[in-house]
Parts: C-alpha cells; structure tokens; sequence
C-alpha cells in the first residue's frame, strides 16, 4: 500500500462563504490537529430579517441561496403577471395589448404594414420582434379585433404567414369602437421610461371567452376555450336581466363536441372531426378538431395504417379555404366501420382540457366561465357609466362655452376692447364686463337699479331685461320695466334694471 499522501501545509483551505450552513458546526481545531494553527472553515451566518435596501450590484450582503431564491421569484412573478397570463379587465395579454394599442396610435384607416406595426409595438414591448409577430398573426386570424391583408397563414393546414413587410393590417370597426377611449384610459411609462401604455383598455366585450387563450408561466398554466361571440353577449343581457344562462365553447375549425364534462369552464370536451361517408368505400372529413392542421391529422392517421389500425388505400387533401380531406378504403372494408376506426385510433378525435385563470388585481385567480361573465358585465356597466359621465361634462363645458360666447356678443364686450392697446388691458376690460352680467345674474345681496338691497333670487329673465334696458329697447318688452315685488323674509325686492325710473 502506498504511504498517505500528506496534507501541504503551506496552501491554506479557501473559507466557504454564502455556501449552505454546516451541520454540525465543524469543531474548532488545534494547531497540531489542524497542521496550520487555524479555523479552515467559516460557515455562513443566516440572516434573521431581511432588509430591503436600493440595489447596488457591487455589494451584494444576502447570501447565495437567497439571492437566487428571491431572482427565481421576481422571474416567476414578472412571467405570471407580465407575459403568459391574460388580464381580467380586458382580457388581453400584455403583447396582444401593446399590439392594439400600436395599433390605435397609428391607426388612419387604412391598412398598415406588419413590419412597422411590430417595430411601433417595440416601444412599449421589451421582447423580441418575433413574439410580437406571431402574437399579431393569431390576433388577426380571430377577425375580431384585427383585419389582414395578404397571406397570414392557414389556420386548417397549419401554412405559417407570409413575412411581416409583405403582409399588412389595421383595426377593426368593432375594436375601434369597444375597445378604445384615450379619456378614461389609465397609463403608465413604458419599459425604458420614453413612453405612456395602458395598464388595460377599457373594453365593452368579454375578450376572455371570445379569444381563448394558452398560457404556460412559471409554475402556472392556463387554456380558456374560445366561446360565441353573440351567445357570450345573450349570456350578459341575462345577467343584467338577472336570468338563468349556460355558455358552451366554439371552435374556428369546426368539429362536433362533446360537452359533458365540461362544467362552466372546468373540466374538458372531447372534439370530434366531422366525417361523412362519399360512397362506399370513401369517406371525407369535412371539418378539423382544434389543436390539429390538416397536415398533423394525415400524418396521424398514416401512423395508424402503419400499425395496422386501419385499411386505407389513399389519401388526398383538397383542403383551401375549407377542409376536405378524401380517404379511399380497401376493398371490403365498409366506409362506416372505417369512420369508427378514425375516431378511435387517430386525431379525429380529441379531448381539450379547460382551466381559466387570469389575472384579477395584479394576482392569478383561476374562475369559471360565469364568474368571468359576471366581471365583465359589471366592467361594461362602469365604463358605460364613466363614457355618459364624461359626456356630460363635454355637453356642459360646450353649453357654457356657447353661453359666454353669446353673453360676449349681445353685452357688446367686444365695445370695450377696441381702444386697448395692452394685452393687459384686454383680460382687464374683458373681465370687467363679465363682472357686471355676474353682478346682474347673481341671485342674492345685490343692489337693484331703484337702490334697494336684493335678499332673494331675481327671474329668470331678470338679466335679459337687464341687457334690454340697458339698450333702451325695454319699453317695448310688454312690461320688461314693470316693478316686481316679492318678499322674503322681512326684505322687500325690487327688480327694476340699473337706470330706469320708477
């Protein structure tokens, strides 16, 4: 045996620092045992409470594993919120929102290539161009919320779009309308500061379930089956009508679903293609489960062939703009029997499972399918209630506009400016003669032409006869200098205009 190879005592132990604690704490050695007369071990000290302190990335004081534990956090945090999962309130992810939003700023009517629509949407989206158009292309093959020109890809075959600066596209009327108000939209910078996004947009339709959606975050997965359009808004007009209602979902592509186990957005659905028989020894598939392409569908069921599942003499896809996709069987096997091997042994036949959750004041919450529809039709009727109120505003700022452009006209204040000479003494002449309709117009403590103090509210037509006296064309107003007496309280009332005799 070999001798044991002594330790080198003049190359120290480096010290463990922000490595796990040692169990047990290592014993402290002697000189004689240790061979340098030191500790070789320094073992990590746990901190009881973390502190939080500004960033500064050349002092690092937490540990490793905590460090990594609270970057593992942030990250997952940030793909949850930020990326993978749609917001309630509008039902948008954050690119798809972005998207829509670079859109409505560049938005004239006319259509807009993809390529400057993706590279607009960078200001706002801190991710890759490709992301944002891929996101782009599926948002217009919804035709909801985006119209496309040019080849965007073939949701049957599974053809990708043509690239962005060959195709092109714009809002459409209904994402114009019940999508988008600037007025009751809140912001927030964007990811370099430079410029302003919305935090959600204020939008009338339940996105959530007109959509569907797949997301995979951290931890976390969501699939929102896409549902009908107008069956989605029936179910909200039931709500408000407090009635009972049952939404089921819908596919693009077609198929025949069962949906027994579904149970309002819990649950899963089988989706059958839609098979007819063409003769005998021939059948054609019509219409496409979701999930499959007409391409993954022929390469499924080649499989089957191969193992012996099926007797299949040929198959040729006619598939354009609808699907249809010939199967000629050998001789002897009955078209109907081929149909049952079909659904049995190839991807005529799916099941897609259904778990909604979505982000509900900043936090994953995972609801139904009635739970969604009852958010979004209270979210209709506050944003409702916010565009009537701000209607109102508008309606009253033009009426007071439309006022003071009159008052300007029949009390001739335009008289007083024409001998100013100063900015100054415009705004001051210009005030001067809106302080006299005031003090004419003002319903109490005012005095009245005939000298008495006025303690209650003057008519209605009080400063109109004010302004005819003052023109001298009041002697013809059927009265308009007619002294009108009221009381109130122990206070007598005189409404007879400045100047004029009693």
């Amino acid at each position: 045996m070999s001798a044991k190879k002594k330790k080198d005592s003049g190359q120290p132990e480096l010290p463990i620092e922000g490595g796990q604690p040692a169990a047990p704490a290592p014993r402290k050695k002697t000189a004689d045992e240790n061979g340098n007369g030191s500790d070789h071990v320094i073992a990590e000290t746990i901190e009881t409470a973390m502190v939080h302190k500004p960033f500064d990335p050349k002092r690092l004081e937490a540990g490793l594993h905590t460090r990594v534990d609270r970057g593992f956090l942030d990250y997952a945090s940030y793909v949850i919120r930020d990326r993978a999962i749609p917001n309630l309130a509008d039902g948008l992810k954050p690119v798809q929102r972005r998207i829509l939003w670079a859109l409505h700023e560049k938005d004239d009517g006319r259509f807009i290539k993809v390529a400057n629509v993706v590279g607009h949407t960078m200001q706002y989206h801190p991710h890759g161009d490709a992301s944002i158009g891929d996101a782009l292309v599926v948002l217009a093959n919804k035709r909801y919320l985006i119209e496309g020109q040019g080849n965007f890809g073939n949701i049957f075959t599974g053809d990708p779009a043509a690239a962005s600066r060959y195709i092109e596209c714009r809002l459409t009327e209904l994402a114009r309308t019940e999508v988008f108000n600037d007025a009751i939209t809140e912001f927030i910078p964007s990811y370099d500061g430079r410029n302003q996004e919305p935090v959600t947009l204020p939008c009338k339709l339940p996105l959530n379930l007109m959509l569907g959606t797949e997301g995979i975050a951290v931890g976390l997965s969501a699939r929102i089956l896409p549902h009908n359009f107008p069956e989605l808004l029936e179910a909200q007009i039931a709500i408000l009508k407090k009635q009972p209602f049952k939404c089921l979902p819908d596919f693009a592509t077609g198929g025949l679903m069962d949906a027994r186990d579904y149970q309002d957005g819990k649950g899963s659905v089988k989706i059958r293609a839609k098979i007819k028989p063409k003769d005998e020894a021939t059948v054609v598939i019509k219409e496409i489960p979701p999930t499959t392409t007409t391409e993954s569908l022929i390469a499924s069921i080649e499989d089957a062939v191969q193992k012996g599942k099926l007797k299949v003499k040929s198959i040729n896809d006619f598939t354009s703009e609808t699907v249809e996709i010939e199967i000629r069987c050998h001789a002897g096997v009955d078209a109907e029997k081929m149909i049952d091997a079909l659904y049995a042994f190839t991807d005529c036949e799916v099941t897609i499972a259904s778990r909604i959750v979505v982000i509900k004041e900043n936090r994953p919450v995972e609801l139904t399918v009635s739970e969604i529809l009852h958010e979004n039709t209270e979210e209709l009727v506050a944003i409702l209630k916010r565009e009537l109120e701000l209607s109102e505003r508008e309606l009253l700022d033009e009426l007071h506009y439309r006022t003071l452009e009159r008052i300007f006209i029949e009390e001739r204040i335009y008289k007083l400016i024409e001998k100013c000479k100063t900015n100054e003494a415009v705004l001051a002449s210009v005030h001067e003669g809106f302080q006299g309709v005031q003090e004419a117009a003002h319903p109490r403590n005012r005095r009245c032409g005939c000298g008495k103090t006025v303690a209650g509210p003057h008519p209605p037509d009080f400063a109109v006869r004010h302004r005819q006296a003052s023109r001298g064309d009041g002697e013809d107003q059927g009265g308009a200098r007619r002294d009108t007496q009221e009381s109130e309280g122990s206070d007598e009332i005189c409404h007879r205009p400045p100047g004029s005799v009693a």
